[in-house]
């Protein structure tokens, strides 16, 4: 065991109810496959630079090539000739699921584990147990959102004891808001949503494991043997399925790498292969091009795509980076039927319905919504009216549930399917999906909307707060720009890494690319037509700085002005400015994480870029690390 890995600050013998012999076990019989992960995540950079390089977009592969780590070639993926998923029982009717962590910063078990609670008594027909972009890597959240799970799912007292509470709590809220209550049997309740983990993705490193020659040790193998290991047989025992996310797949090959990791662990625990099910978020552009070569890549663990928003942005920024004439408008105009985003859409809703050659479709989840309900009675109706409006278009357009960020909003919005009635739209028929030139120019496509100082002024403050809050163990956390703080008109959104990482990459186009703002700003002077500049980016980025240190507890913690703040103000800064483009915020963030002191934070700042931009090599492991 010492032998593969180091594990952090005697953290084995206080968390051993994570740390289980099975699980290390299982570890230590994955880990030369975190060989093939850095491979990918090479590759993944080397591409990244070739294609600056070359100045050439992304384009469909090659239909006779075969698709790394498989024997398909690509177009008999396509073709649909593979063996696919059948969709479990519990995986047939997927409404809503609902997003979050299972626990909280710094929190005592009992307190961590409402988490839980709020989430398994929503009426949720599944909810995502956040590893990654909702889930807070302070001290040792993720340790506690492992174990909370654990608690959770094999019914422990001390569990029990935290529903009862929150049900009470849930009920006396539900009475208040929809004039009657929403959970009848608490304990019935419980037994009512489909559990699923969403693990990290392949480009993080754990931050309390690490190989035994101090090099990272993948998050993603990580968040697989430490959560399937210690819940798998309490879940199959209950009937249920085991079930993951997968985020940040760039790649069929890098699929085909998660559906080795997938198979490895089955066969280590005697478990038939294909027992593990896996959704893939469809958070990157260059997936897009590789839909049914991702499908056929996971096999028999596949059942379902979901479409996000804010990471899918960002990798679209990111992927044309080099391209000084795509350049990406206000935030807020980037919505689901905006062009790119459009597109998108329906090559996912076209690729899951696309029979493998047994005849089996896949799942389409819609993606989130953010809204939470909480402001003024006028805020509240508007915000539940744009709610329930996207979850209607979804339906129509073929999703078969969707996502929710808050418990709160699943009464709100599981009624649009409820009057449907149908637990799924598994093969509803839609164009065949073709691979051809203007396909792939329609997956860059832009469609004219403004850029403005208003707009800008959103996506710093956002972006500071967003920062300021990982830093403080909220990697969910609710959020609006700092005009709006004292506008109950205006609710807070649910954001998590993803609100961060597109915010920082429309920032760096607008200003590395000499994007023409649309209107004019009598309070900077600005004139449509002026360019976004690094004088203009400087001034509003103290401005909005400003604004946060001038604001209340309940907006931006007090203590954390002094701490955490001026650090995310610092890599904001440096990320913006710097003429070569960070591939990830989240790698910044990491970075400076449990440590409060600027100096140290500007230097680690200046050495990652210093490496990138030297080597091409992120710097992804835990600088703090103690064995």
């Amino acid at each position: 065991m010492a032998k593969a890995f180091q594990i952090r600050d005697h953290l084995q013998e206080s968390y051993a109810e994570v740390y289980t012999a099975e699980a290390l076990a299982a570890l230590t019989a994955l880990a030369p496959l975190d060989a093939l992960r850095r491979e990918r995540m090479a590759e993944r950079l080397a591409r990244r630079r070739e294609r600056a390089a070359a100045r050439r977009p992304l384009a469909f592969l090659d239909p006779d090539t075969l698709i790394p780590g498989t024997t398909i070639r690509v177009g008999e993926a396509r073709a649909g000739e593979f063996d696919g998923s059948e969709i479990p029982p519990d995986l047939q009717r997927q409404w809503i699921q609902g997003t979050g962590p299972a626990t909280k910063p710094h929190a005592p078990v009992k307190a961590g584990l409402r988490n839980v609670a709020y989430a398994l008594l929503s009426g949720a027909d599944g909810w995502m147990f956040d590893g990654e972009d909702a889930l807070g890597q302070i001290s040792t959240m993720s340790l506690d959102n492992l174990r909370n799970l654990r608690l959770a799912i094999a019914g422990d007292p001390l569990f029990l004891t935290v529903a009862e509470q929150v049900a009470a709590e849930m009920n006396a809220w539900a009475e208040g808001f929809f004039g009657r209550p929403i959970i009848d049997d608490w304990r019935r309740q419980l037994d009512f949503t489909t559990r699923i983990f969403r693990c990290r993705g392949l480009h993080l490193d754990d931050r309390h494991l690490r190989h035994s020659d101090g090099s990272g040790f993948s998050a993603s193998i990580t968040d697989l043997c430490l959560y399937v290991v210690n819940n798998q047989a309490a879940l199959r025992v209950a009937g249920r399925s085991v079930v993951l996310y997968l985020p940040k797949i760039q790649t069929a090959g890098e699929a085909a790498l998660w559906n080795e990791l997938l198979s490895a662990l089955e066969s280590h625990l005697g478990l038939p292969d294909g027992t593990i099910k896996a959704y893939v978020l469809v958070e990157q552009i260059e997936a897009c091009f590789q839909l049914m070569e991702i499908r056929a890549a996971l096999g028999r663990h596949f059942v379902g795509y979901n479409t996000g928003r804010w990471d899918y942005i960002n990798s679209v920024a990111d992927a044309c980076a080099w391209d000084s004439a795509f350049i990406n408008p206000n935030i807020d105009a980037i919505t689901m039927t905006y062009g790119y985003m459009r597109i998108y859409e329906d090559r996912v809703r076209r690729a899951v319905n696309t029979p493998d050659r047994n005849g089996r479709f896949a799942l389409w989840q819609g993606g989130m919504e953010t809204n939470i309900p909480v402001g003024t009675e006028a805020g509240v109706k508007a915000g539940m009216d744009r709610a329930v409006a996207g979850a209607e278009r979804e339906q129509r357009a073929g999703a078969s549930g969707k996502w929710v960020a808050h418990w709160k909003m699943v009464h709100i919005v599981r009624p649009v399917w409820e009057r449907v009635g149908e637990a799924n739209q598994l093969g509803r028929e839609f164009p065949p999906l073709t691979y051809t030139p203007a396909d792939a120019a329609d997956l860059t496509l832009l469609e004219p909307s403004p850029r403005t100082v208003r707009g800008a002024r959103d996506l710093i403050s956002v972006a500071l707060q967003y920062g300021n809050a990982f830093a403080q163990g909220q990697q969910a956390a609710a959020l609006k720009p700092a005009d709006f703080f004292l506008d109950d008109d205006v609710l807070y959104l649910m954001e998590d890494m993803a609100t961060g990482e597109i915010r920082l990459s429309i920032l760096w186009e607008w200003l590395h690319k000499g994007a023409r703002l649309s209107a004019d700003d009598p309070e900077t002077g600005v004139r449509a037509g002026d360019p976004f500049t690094a004088e203009l980016f400087t001034r509003l980025l103290a401005e909005e700085h400003a604004k946060l240190l001038a604001a209340r507890d309940k907006d931006v913690y007090d203590a954390s002005k002094g701490t955490t703040l001026p650090i995310a103000l610092a890599i904001v800064e440096a990320y913006v400015l710097r003429p070569e483009k960070a591939p990830w915020y989240i790698d910044l963030l990491n970075l400076n994480l449990n440590q409060h002191d600027l100096a140290v934070a500007r230097d680690r700042i200046t050495r990652f870029f210093e490496t990138f931009e030297r080597d091409g090599i992120r710097i992804t492991e835990n600088l703090d690390f103690e064995s």
